[in-house]
């Protein structure tokens, strides 16, 4: 049996954006017109938690209504031939829903909530409907307020001790849908251990020495990449 090679994604909002979801710092993102410590930091939390339930109970209605792209279903069809690993950025589950198997999340997961004490734990992180709203007064199971189990500013990113044996462990590293500014995620590029390091973006994004940068948008991007991988997986 042939063994697979390891083909590892970093994706971003830009592959989102394809079907619908708003980006943050794009010249007509989510950051240009609300607060983002307000909304998205432990202190807008203190603050104002009604306020930032309102904000991710939106996000989470709004994930209601959309669908995977063509980028994210032709990830998940290259499990056929690749041991493909998804490390995202986005807190959507549209890789999931897509099919993909593997997939690591660094900034949370819209589909989850967790305690407001201990976010970390195991035990006090469940899932929720997106269809159902977090209220003031839905209790954790150690007893405190719920809270989106995402990652607010100041707070430290999950998995990514994971994300980087994984990228460095790369045959092929291929970076979708983010412009690489955002840290510590940005990092992963540096650890790549692949031949073959690609770009995907249309913008005239910073590309790390030694990747090759496929300017277009995500889907029209992974389609024409998903037909070479086809054709190196021969």
């Amino acid at each position: 049996m042939k063994i697979k090679k390891k083909l590892v994604i970093l994706s971003g909002a830009g592959i989102s954006k394809e079907s619908g979801i708003d980006t943050f710092r794009d010249k007509d993102g989510i950051w240009r017109k609300k607060d983002a410590i307000q909304l998205a930091s432990v202190g807008g939390w203190h603050n104002d938690p009604q306020a930032v339930l309102d904000f991710y109970n939106a996000r989470r209605r709004q994930l209601l209504k959309v669908q995977p792209n063509k980028a994210h279903l032709l990830l998940a069809e290259l499990e056929e031939w690749y041991d493909v690993r998804i490390i995202t950025q986005n807190v959507d589950n549209l890789h999931e829903r897509a099919g993909s198997s593997h997939v690591i999340h660094l900034h949370g997961e819209l589909s989850k909530v967790c305690s407001s004490s201990d976010k970390e734990k195991p035990d006090n992180i469940e899932v929720r409907q997106l269809g159902e709203d977090i209220k003031l007064g839905d209790k954790a199971r150690d007893g405190s307020q719920l809270r989106p189990y995402i990652v607010w500013f100041g707070e430290p990113v999950h998995n990514m001790p994971v994300a980087m044996n994984t990228t460095f462990e790369a045959d092929i590293f291929v970076v979708i849908g983010t412009s690489l500014l955002v840290s510590p995620a940005n990092t992963l590029a540096a650890c790549s251990g692949a031949n073959h390091n690609i770009v995907i973006d249309p913008g005239d994004v910073e590309i790390p020495e030694g990747f090759l940068h496929i300017k277009e948008a995500a889907t029209i991007g992974m389609e024409m990449l998903y037909h070479s991988l086809r054709k190196l997986a021969q």
